[in-house]
């Protein structure tokens, strides 16, 4: 280990100083103009090797300090050089310490370091011609590690600032504090070895700015884990984080505050990691998390004047394996439709259900075809307007080969206008792949069921493949919450001709109804199905007296599932469903409206309209009199008591979901009494997911990324997302839309997300952007495509859209050829 005099680049920057001002006075008393003089060097050429270092890889530990030396330095200097001789042998490196800030000036000596770790105190230790050397270093390609206090050094350098890529508050907590660490990023060397979520003592900065989307964040610190003081950050409080910059590689980490950091296990092998980055031992994505690394462009029109020849009511896409995507309008037509609400009328609600399909390779969009569809009422109350249509479509596994597309509609030709019931159903048809035409006639229907339509509105739709060939389908229970005060659906008391139309227990709560379910079914090549194992019933089941299932349902108690998606990595089946009208949580009553999204590994009863979010029951209500509450739900053991009710009374107990939402925040907790039901008093609520909240809400699930370098195009979202769930809000407000880990061994069993990332910046927000975001889906080359409803209900206007979002960061850094070692990747 090199030293040097601790106070020696103080008297330099002394001196350089005297010299500046004798040099400024002198220019002035010639009668030479203030404009001619400067207090800094002249930039000089620079002999740094191109990139620094070589395969005899050297760490710089710099720990010069304008203030007393920190108590960290020994420590991090002891477990840099640690590093440095343990570990593989093809990472092991020489360290050399010093605090002599002229190695900065010596192009010689500091070409021959592979990266510099500032161990620095606070205040200004480099004169500017110092910091230039530090800049031409980068410049050249060399690496960068600043540990915790290094945030506060040179604090009037612009250029550094950049280079650290944020400066503490000056309201950061001084006292050591025990804290949870989340990590998203699972594939930087500095976190891919770390626990997800890492309990650790430190000091813990807040940033006067926030860097989120300037730099890559690889991870950051739960404050509601802590005292974070006043100046904190938020539910993003980035922690360490790396970048290109400069043409060299910055890592930062603002852990490190402490001398026994320097000990831990796992803090050293986060410096590890950031060691065998920036000294250009393995490479790494630092670019993934930058918002400025993506672009998102509109690829298609608006729509001609009176026509739908772009896109219909958006509702739903998917991508066919040669990039072409295909999406549905739901069947509300243009602004002058004409739009029949009369019952007495044959036409009463007719509308088109349209499928267009865009080229990426032409750029082109082809109407395919339309089907005519129950689902064109317009606007309204629940009594007048309806949300049915065409409300989903996939493609067959085999698609390449047969051209098949299933469709989930409700054909108008199912309408009966007395009793005021529709069919839905889910039918495949061929596509002619040459022309982009759908064959209408070719029309297999798979599975059809009866949906009232008296009252709207909760359709749901969205359909999904598992990895063995099963087609999951997602519907709504079509029930009316006015009827409740917006709380549970479970008012038996209105009905239309005998038919129920407010009480969510006849379908979704119902073991013998397909309505308000997630129905699993194997389709057959001759157009019928057959049932997997595992789903929630088989329909032999002969409990109570037998008859009172149906085998097609694998998941029960989902109110309005418009989006769901499946891992074919894992076969986990996501959902999203939007939760009923409360906006606030009622002591009489229970929660507040929830929108939902759950991870799901089972068969299984997710709780509508009996519990909602991690088991929180509502009140129960029957004949005589509705509004007079009965007890409260048993979520462990629901039972369904309702009149309207064909199915079994005992239900199977209710899983608990992923994430839940109200208007008040994320994952709504209150205090159990004894018998487990919760308080329902907002002043006493704990968020438990503070980075969202909700307002106007209307779950939007989306995919789980996975990269395929096989298949990855030039705009291919990057492998950093790899694993990462995509959930969204049809609204753009505090609502979700976000990128979230879960972990696998709570995942399915009511276990909270790790982390969270928006996405907002990303996939834009606003008026200008993806403001009402409908569906999303990933594109074999790793492209996303995401649709945009527009800005009106019921209809397509001039900001319904597809959009493409794609990844221009470039690959992974260093390149492969300026690797220390070249065997080492």
């Amino acid at each position: 280990m090199q030293s040097a005099p601790h106070h020696r680049s103080r008297s330099r920057r002394a001196a350089a100083a005297a010299l500046a001002a004798g040099a400024l006075a002198a220019s002035l008393l010639s009668g030479g103009g203030a404009a001619t003089a400067s207090p800094f060097p002249e930039p000089r050429a620079s002999a740094l090797p191109s990139p620094p270092g070589g395969r005899h890889v050297k760490v710089l530990v710099f720990h010069a300090s304008a203030t007393e030396e920190s108590p960290t330095v020994d420590a991090g200097i002891e477990a840099v050089e640690s590093i440095g001789l343990t570990g593989p042998q093809d990472q092991r490196f020489k360290t050399v310490a010093t605090d002599d800030a002229s190695v900065f000036t010596d192009d010689k000596r500091l070409g021959t370091f592979n990266a510099v770790v500032f161990l620095t105190g606070g205040g200004d230790v480099l004169d500017p011609e110092q910091e230039a050397g530090l800049e031409a270093y980068l410049k050249a390609g060399g690496g960068f590690l600043g540990i915790h206090d290094a945030a506060r050094t040179e604090p009037y350098s612009d250029w550094f600032t950049g280079l650290i890529g944020a400066r503490p508050a000056k309201t950061s907590p001084t006292t050591v504090q025990r804290a949870t660490v989340e990590i998203p990023d699972r594939g930087h060397p500095a976190t891919k070895s770390l626990p997800l979520e890492w309990k650790r003592p430190d000091k813990w900065l807040n940033w006067a700015s926030n860097p989120t989307g300037t730099v890559h964040t690889v991870a950051k610190v739960r404050e509601s884990s802590y005292r974070p003081g006043t100046g904190a950050n938020g539910v993003d409080h980035p922690v360490s984080w790396c970048r290109d910059y400069s043409g060299g590689r910055s890592f930062y980490t603002g852990m490190g505050g402490t001398a026994e950091s320097f000990a831990e296990t796992d803090f050293r092998d986060h410096l590890r990691g950031a060691l065998l980055w920036t000294t250009r031992l393995s490479r790494a994505d630092c670019k993934a998390t930058i918002d400025a690394n993506y672009s998102a462009v509109r690829v298609t029109q608006p729509n001609q004047p009176g026509q739908q020849d772009q896109i219909g009511e958006p509702h739903g896409l998917v991508v066919a394996p040669d990039g072409r995507v295909l999406y549905i309008g739901r069947g509300g037509g243009t602004n002058e439709a004409p739009v029949v609400t009369d019952w007495n009328n044959p036409d009463i609600g007719k509308g088109l259900g349209q499928i267009h399909v865009y080229d990426p390779a032409t750029k082109k969009v082809t109407l395919a075809g339309a089907l005519s569809v129950f689902g064109n009422k317009g606007g309204g109350d629940e009594l007048i307007k309806v949300e049915e249509g065409l409300l989903g479509i996939e493609l067959d596994p085999a698609f390449e080969s047969n051209g098949w597309v299933y469709l989930h509609y409700t054909p108008h030709s199912g309408l009966d206008r007395d009793k005021q019931v529709a069919e839905r159903r889910v039918s495949r048809f061929t596509l002619d792949r040459a022309t982009n035409k759908l064959d209408l006639t070719s029309e297999k229907v798979l599975l059809k069921w009866p949906v009232q339509v008296h009252s709207c509105c909760h359709a749901g739709g969205g359909m999904a493949w598992d990895s063995k060939g099963n087609l999951y389908i997602a519907t709504g229970d079509n029930n009316s919450s006015g009827f409740s005060d917006g709380y549970s659906g479970n008012n038996p008391q209105p009905s239309y001709k005998g038919l129920s139309f407010a009480d969510a227990r006849r379908t979704a709560g119902n073991t013998h109804n397909l309505n308000g379910k997630i129905l699993r079914i194997h389709p057959e090549p001759d157009g019928t199905y057959t049932l997997p194992e595992g789903n929630l019933f088989t329909g032999k089941e002969q409990d109570e007296g037998g008859g009172k299932t149906r085998g097609e349902i694998y998941v029960m108690g989902v109110r309005n599932p418009a989006r769901i998606s499946v891992d074919k990595k894992t076969d986990i089946l996501y959902a999203g469903w939007v939760g009923p009208d409360a906006g606030a949580p009622s002591t009489t009553w229970g929660p507040a409206k929830y929108d939902t999204f759950a991870a799901i590994t089972k068969a299984g009863n997710h709780g509508w309209p009996f519990c909602m979010g991690n088991k929180q029951p509502y009140r129960d209500r029957n004949l005589p009199d509705p509004t007079k509450p009965l007890g409260w739900y048993d979520c462990d053991a629901p039972k369904n008591e309702s009149p309207n009710n064909d199915g079994l009374v005992n239900l199977p107990p209710v899983t608990g979901n992923t994430i839940w939402y109200s208007p008040q925040g994320g994952a709504p907790d209150f205090p159990r009494d004894a018998a487990g039901v919760p308080s329902y008093k907002n002043e006493e609520a704990t968020y438990l997911l503070p980075w969202l909240k909700g307002g106007g809400q209307a779950t939007m699930d989306g995919p789980v990324y996975r990269y395929d370098a096989a298949k990855a195009g030039a705009g291919a979202w990057p492998e950093y997302w790899d694993g990462k769930w995509f959930v969204g809000d049809f609204y753009d407000a505090d609502n979700p839309r976000h990128a979230v880990l879960t972990d696998p061994k709570t995942v399915g069993k009511g276990g909270l997300p790790v982390t969270a990332e928006s996405l907002k910046k990303i996939i834009p927000v606003g008026q200008g952007g993806i403001r009402n975001l409908m569906d999303w889906k990933f594109a074999p080359d790793g492209s996303l495509y995401v649709l945009d409803y527009g800005r009106g209900f019921f209809t397509s206007d001039s900001q319904s859209a597809l959009w493409r979002v794609t990844y221009t960061g470039g690959a992974a850094t260093p390149a492969a050829k300026d690797l220390a070692r070249k065997a080492a990747q």
